[in-house]
């Protein structure tokens, strides 16, 4: 899979308090509701024992993006805190288990759906920021990431004469499956199968999840920091162009709609900013509106001078408030790590007098620093710890400041490298398995870490390791790290004897109001 902005560092659109969890489970309930043709009784969930989900599903919102999702539901849907009732009153089943799988990736949802007519099974993991891979369909090995329409074709003998049907098809690929005597034929396209083939045939149509659609053949001017360099050979282009000529690249889009589209991106990051400032109200949180009172200070003179970083630390905390209280975020790169890019780009802009196209410009820019992390890498949180979502947004946003003041290719790539130098090692525990304490302050410092290195990198500071090292490194950090220090509620602050009262507390609540949130 070749990565896109839009499908794999900025976005999605959503509500909930983790991507990795909400967004992505929710895409894969979407998946599962067409391999149904949106006609099922039964769901059973399995969650592998030694994954991450078994301790965070329920209160990091993977059954409410799942539930979502297997209604038909969008990720931003106003609906979602009550998408496990709605379920129940729709007439569906659940039963959520956890099993000895032995699954390989700590994101792993095995899914077996039932109706009066037929049983199918679904093996997916979330990869971090919302993205997803549909990685088994009916017990055959294959690789869906959700970026194009998807036509099923089951057989129990030979395809030769599908094969033969759709040669006329325009086709991005088309696969052969086996599994025993059984074959399924999967078509990746731009639009789905019609007529080529005959109805009497077990056919399913999956409908694309993702904004940016894949297609054939598509090729990138570059993967990797270094061949992004390699690629400018010296010319000194803006960062920001070279994210656009990437993403045009990737989703065959023109440069006014790349451009266009992460408008409309910060377009909503302010609207949520300023519906944190204003106040946010939600029953299963830890922490309640904080930011207003910030802003009164700030306002009145009674904080300390701090300059633009004061509105960084105000908009980012009114991201996080947002996100807490199911208002909607843009995940960026993640729900868990949605503040401190879009906080310091927002806030610093509008420091300094510049527009909304302006801010889009450098949010592409931050953009292409996710890119280069996500190919390497990963943004979950359960597989590389918090280094990997708020030190890959702090990477990013150091980037997308330096572009803001007019940095040079260099100092945007410098500022990237060394905020994520400085918090290699960042480790991933939520207090009472909510993504707000001590993520709250995490998303604060990768943001004033990122204006910290993006003032130092104008200045000239040498970063010293390239950025592709330092992802390598911290690739590295996330494999030695300890499970219980990845997003699992079994480390570090997680396990305070204040964290498990807290947890308590909540879990009370959360069961006197049937788990709605409100």
């Amino acid at each position: 899979m070749i990565v896109s902005i839009f499908n794999d560092v900025i976005g999605p659109v959503m509500r909930g308090p983790s991507s990795s969890h909400c967004a992505a489970a929710l895409r894969i309930g979407r998946l599962a509701r067409e391999l149904m043709d949106g006609d099922f009784n039964d769901v059973l969930v399995e969650f592998d024992r030694a994954g991450s989900l078994p301790t965070t599903h329920d209160t990091q919102g993977s059954d409410m993006g799942l539930f979502g999702g297997l209604l038909g539901w969008d990720a931003a849907d106003e609906r979602l805190p009550t998408s496990a009732q709605a379920l129940r009153e729709a007439g569906v089943g659940v039963c959520i288990e956890t099993v000895d799988a032995g699954d390989p990736h700590p994101n792993t949802y095995r899914l077996t759906l039932k109706s009066d007519k037929e049983t199918r099974s679904l093996r997916a993991i979330s990869t971090g920021g919302g993205s997803i891979e549909v990685i088994d369909l009916d017990g055959f090995a294959i690789s869906m990431t959700g970026d194009c329409c998807e036509t099923l074709v089951w057989a129990d003998g030979p395809v030769e004469g599908i094969l033969a049907r759709l040669k006329d098809f325009e086709a991005d690929e088309i696969l052969v499956h086996e599994s025993g005597d059984r074959r399924l034929v999967e078509i990746k396209a731009a639009t789905f199968i019609g007529d080529e083939l005959p109805e009497e045939l077990c056919i399913k149509r999956l409908s694309p999840v993702l904004p940016v659609m894949s297609r054939k053949a598509i090729a990138v001017p570059f993967g990797s920091c270094a061949e992004m360099l390699e690629h400018d050979a010296g010319r000194g282009t803006p960062l920001w162009r070279l994210a656009v000529d990437y993403e045009m690249a990737r989703g065959g889009l023109t440069e006014d709609e790349v451009i266009a589209q992460m408008a409309g991106i910060v377009r909503i990051v302010r609207r949520s900013i300023a519906e944190g400032i204003a106040g946010t109200e939600y029953n299963d949180r830890i922490l309640g509106h904080q930011s207003g009172r910030f802003d009164e200070m700030m306002h009145s003179g009674a904080l300390l001078d701090g300059g633009a970083l004061n509105r960084i630390v105000l908009y980012v905390t009114a991201l996080m408030e947002v996100k807490s209280s199911m208002g909607v975020i843009v995940a960026a790169p993640t729900a868990g790590a949605c503040a401190a890019l879009p906080g310091a780009v927002v806030a610093m802009a509008e420091a300094m007098g510049l527009d909304e196209e302006a801010m889009a410009k450098a949010l592409l820019a931050a953009g292409l620093i996710g890119v280069f992390i996500t190919t390497r890498w990963t943004f979950a949180a359960e597989v590389g710890g918090c280094q990997a979502e708020g030190g890959s947004a702090s990477s990013m946003a150091a980037a997308a400041l330096v572009t803001l003041a007019g940095g040079s290719l260099q100092q945007a790539v410098a500022a990237a490298s060394m905020a994520l130098q400085n918090l290699i090692g960042l480790v991933c525990d939520p207090v009472a398995n909510r993504v707000e304490v001590p993520c709250l302050g995490k998303n604060v410092v990768a943001a004033s870490n990122a204006l910290s290195c993006a003032n130092m990198a104008l200045a000239g500071f040498d970063p010293v390791i390239p950025l592709d090292e330092v992802i390598d490194t911290a690739r590295r950090v996330g494999n030695q790290m300890p499970r219980e220090l990845r997003c699992t509620n079994l480390g570090g602050l997680s396990t305070t004897p204040t964290a498990k009262v807290l947890e308590e507390k909540l879990s009370a609540r959360r069961s006197g109001c049937g788990g709605c949130g409100q």
